[in-house]
């Protein structure tokens, strides 16, 4: 007997022409659901439903952005995936997103786990939140977006965070043991 491994998914719905006050009001109906993601953009409403698999990745990828934090001494302050809006414009809600070295409203870094496509639709709402910097883990790999005037361009280093190795943040990610891969991490960032 075979096994198919078959990728998780998440299941993405997308609905048009929906006011502000309508985006609302689907908020609040889904103020107590866990695993679902929603976002809005002029007139636009995404709601995701996050797979197990995606919330795992996204805290575990917070837990080594955070042990960074702590080993190379940065203060920093953990927003997780906190509503960021702008009102009657754009609503998101990253995976994973951090002010660095300081309390902020906007976050320095927003990380989103991607498992579904919609990843040029999410750096504009990103750009009206006024966020400095995105990250897309998607297939085992990160794509970065720093924020220009003109909008999001690709980076290949952060530049919030411009000493981390993110081909080792990566390797680690893939690991099949969590701890080990704690360990591998806390020695590559030493």
């Amino acid at each position: 007997m075979t096994q198919t491994l078959i990728k998780p998914t998440d299941q993405r719905f997308i609905h048009s022409e929906v006011s502000w006050e309508q985006f609302q009001l689907i908020q609040e109906a889904f103020s107590d659901s866990p695993g679902i993601r929603l976002f809005y953009y002029q007139g636009e409403v995404e709601i995701l439903a996050v797979s197990e698999d995606h919330e795992a990745f996204s805290r575990f990828i917070g837990i080594l952005i955070v042990e960074y934090f702590v080993d190379k001494g940065i203060e920093f302050f953990p927003k997780g995936s906190f509503t960021q809006e702008k009102k009657g414009v754009a609503s998101a809600q990253a995976d994973e997103s951090f002010s660095i070295g300081r309390q902020g409203k906007t976050p320095d870094l927003s990380i989103e786990v991607v498992f579904t496509s919609g990843t040029l639709a999410k750096l504009k709402r990103y750009q009206e939140l006024g966020v400095p910097e995105v990250w897309f883990w998607e297939d085992g790999l990160f794509t970065l977006h720093h924020l220009r005037e003109s909008g999001y361009e690709r980076i290949y280093k952060s530049e919030v965070l411009p000493d981390l190795d993110l081909d080792l943040l990566s390797r680690c990610l893939l690991m099949a043991s969590r701890l080990e891969a704690v360990r591998e991490f806390r020695r590559g960032i030493a």
